[in-house]
């Protein structure tokens, strides 16, 4: 415990949620069920969290007079994605607790802050370099040696602003430089990893937290495309995962969710990857296996609730519904529910785009 006095929202309480993607919108799924009301902040009109919400704001993010009439209306206030800009928080924060908080947010839109906040706190990870310019980007491509990645320290997902490099020479720094189109870039050594796992934990404003089980991430094209939970891993392992991702929640004072990213190792030593402090895809199978899903927790943890029981009750594979699936027409809806044990959830998101992220199904592995 942290020894902060515990803040709380009861039921009835509004939730104000910076981000109207499908995160959003089954926090407000989850939430409402306890009694909560949202309303919900997004610079989009075809915001699938909106649609659902109680009150909708679209305004943009530098909107001083939006963002007032947003922070009266609601009693606290969360977000679904970490790309929002942290003036946007600040100014609300002045009348309204922003959760997961503003340094949390801070830290984990920038890539090379985070790295380094990781480094610091003596956390694994694959070794780096920060550059902010072709000159430096060439520098700390010698000194990290290829095979590397290159990424943008800021806006990156899903493979997006990422540059694999097999070898480098410096001629080729500017057009490196142009390509992630950034001002300030990450270089990362190449990590040949056996998988990828990720550890969600929650924390409430005075220190309690509460883990999930770990989960298995099997990805293509930088996206995700299957979770399984129970993760597969020796238990000694995925306890380590957890302690890490207890330890990342503490350090960063996080009020809510955040997960944690591995990478795996041949020496079965993990590397974290990456944060996101919030409800994460790879959490969403907890929404059927779990005795509390990853969303109903988020909300337990910034509204000061006792946490949940995290606890896996059945094991189950998760597969993502990108927009792919809608290149030959409608995808067999009947066909994914033959499965007597499947859950399908789809997120109202309009126009399918490959690489979109439409739905997800869960299979329940009951025998």
């Amino acid at each position: 415990m942290s020894g902060k006095t515990l803040e709380q929202f009861s039921p009835g309480s509004t939730i104000g949620i910076f981000g109207g993607g499908q995160l959003g919108r089954m926090m407000i799924q989850s939430g409402r069920s306890m009694g909560y009301r949202f309303h919900v902040y997004d610079p989009s009109e075809l915001s699938t969290a909106g649609f659902i919400a109680d009150s909708f704001t679209c305004a943009s993010y530098d909107d001083t007079e939006a963002l007032d009439a947003f922070a009266a209306s609601v009693d606290l206030i969360t977000l679904e994605f970490e790309n929002i800009a942290v003036l946007a928080l600040e100014h609300v924060s002045k009348t309204r607790p922003v959760m997961p908080g503003i340094e949390v947010l801070r830290t984990c839109q920038d890539r090379a802050l985070e790295k380094t906040f990781l480094s610091d706190n003596e956390i694994a990870v694959a070794p780096f370099k920060v550059a902010q310019s072709p000159d430096e980007l060439a520098e700390a491509i010698k000194l990290i040696g290829t095979p590397c990645v290159v990424k943008s320290a800021r806006s990156g997902y899903d493979g997006k602003g990422q540059l694999k490099l097999d070898s480098f020479k410096v001629s080729q720094k500017k057009k490196v430089w142009d390509t992630i189109g950034a001002d300030t870039v990450v270089v990362e050594q190449w990590i040949p990893h056996i998988g990828e796992f990720s550890a969600i934990c929650a924390r409430r404003s005075d220190g309690a937290t509460r883990l999930f089980p770990m989960m298995r991430n099997l990805h293509r094209n930088h996206i995700l495309a299957e979770t399984h939970i129970p993760c597969g891993l020796d238990p000694q392992i995925e306890q380590a995962g957890q302690r890490i991702a207890r330890k990342i929640a503490e350090a960063l004072d996080v009020v809510g969710l955040i997960a944690v990213e591995f990478f795996l190792t041949s020496e079965q030593k993990l590397l974290v990857n990456e944060l996101a402090p919030r409800p994460h895809n790879s959490g969403h199978a907890t929404m059927d296996a779990c005795y509390t899903s990853q969303f109903q927790q988020h909300i337990r943890a910034i509204c000061g609730l006792p946490l949940g029981n995290p606890r896996l009750h059945t094991h189950a594979k998760m597969i993502n519904l990108l927009g792919d699936r809608w290149e030959e027409g409608e995808p067999d809806w009947f066909g994914f529910l033959k499965d007597p044990n499947a859950r399908l959830h789809l997120y109202d998101k309009g126009e399918p785009r490959p690489g979109r992220k439409m739905g997800h199904v869960t299979y329940l592995q009951i025998s």
